[in-house]
């Protein structure tokens, strides 16, 4: 998520007076893994990383909870094929981290890749119109790869981010994303007035919409219902800005990247618009399984002080009060 610093700051996440007892040393072993990994030549630490990752979390309950939701969505998939696609999804998002983390090697490794694409002649007349422009994406391949062809080719993109509830954590993670090119917008009213900003200024943001969003609405995601926000529809009504996915995908090889871009997203009703964008994340998920982030909780009922806790839920929907979102 990159831009022109000079015109907006990005604001810093949570404060380290907010931190619960233990972010600290999860955020030190974090740290010492990382200084490790990163120790290795790129390759090996990408392949590496990403090991290390799909152990992790198949060993914890982050694993059962991918299985729950790939239980959800192919019903038909055999215990042990789930497994597995569970093992290489935990895999590609431990990738993901590791090379946001190694962002200058990163943004070397895509500056020759096109993006192509019914979506990229919308990009160019974007740019020369100085339109602004919302890249819808998600958790899926890496954001980042696509983002830093789009930058090596002369876009200013920019973006809004989810800040980590660890505070130590969270810092060092920002500043993955500023050194691959600022500004950076927390969500929350002041991260959303500067991104508007930046927005009017002409310039690209990438945002990230396939999570649970409690304050969303219930549209249809992969076959079943999901709490999905329509706010990023809505900032682009609001600006006129063009709304476009963009898609970094993952290669054979576990390290190399094509980036694809869609059509235009219908404009004028952000529930139309936001409809249209799941659609895509999803057809971008049926192609390729394995690269989303199926770590997220994303079709929980919504808690709703205990009466989204009925019978017949699947594990996948259970609801989980506010405080464990």
């Amino acid at each position: 998520m990159s831009g022109d610093s000079r015109q907006t700051q990005s604001e810093p996440g949570p404060p380290e007076d907010s931190a619960r007892p233990g972010d600290r040393v999860v955020d030190l072993a974090f740290r010492g893994l990382l200084w490790s990994v990163l120790r290795l030549p790129y390759a090996p630490r990408i392949r590496t990383f990403g090991w290390v990752t799909e152990r992790l979390a198949m060993a914890s309950r982050f694993g059962r909870r991918i299985e729950e939701n790939l239980d959800l969505v192919y019903p038909e998939m055999d215990k042990a094929a789930r497994r597995t696609l569970a093992r290489r999804s935990a895999n590609n998002s431990g990738r993901l981290l590791i090379e946001n983390y190694s962002g200058p090697e990163l943004a070397a490794r895509v500056n020759h890749v096109e993006p192509t694409g019914p979506g990229v002649a919308a990009l160019a007349q974007a740019k020369e119109a100085g339109t602004p422009v919302l890249l819808l994406t998600g958790h899926f391949g890496n954001y980042e790869a696509a983002r830093a062809s789009l930058v090596a080719r002369g876009y200013r993109v920019g973006g809004l981010y989810r800040p980590m509830r660890n505070p130590y954590f969270n810092a060092h993670y920002r500043a993955t994303m500023e050194r691959m090119g600022p500004p950076v917008f927390p969500q929350g009213r002041a991260g959303t007035k500067g991104l508007i900003a930046f927005l009017r200024s002409g310039g690209f943001a990438m945002l990230l919409n396939d999570l649970y969003v409690g304050s969303g609405l219930e549209l249809p995601f992969l076959g079943h219902p999901a709490m999905t926000s329509t706010s990023a529809a809505e900032i682009a009504a609001r600006v006129g800005a063009r709304a476009i996915p963009v898609w970094g995908i993952r290669q054979p090889d576990g390290l190399s990247f094509t980036v694809e871009v869609d059509a235009p997203l219908p404009e004028g009703d952000p529930v139309e618009t936001t409809r249209a964008y799941n659609a895509a994340c999803e057809a971008r998920i049926r192609a390729h399984p394995e690269q989303w982030y199926w770590i997220h909780r994303r079709w929980k009922v919504k808690w709703q002080r205990g009466a989204g806790d009925r019978p017949g839920l699947h594990p996948a929907q259970l609801p989980s009060r506010k405080s464990r979102l």
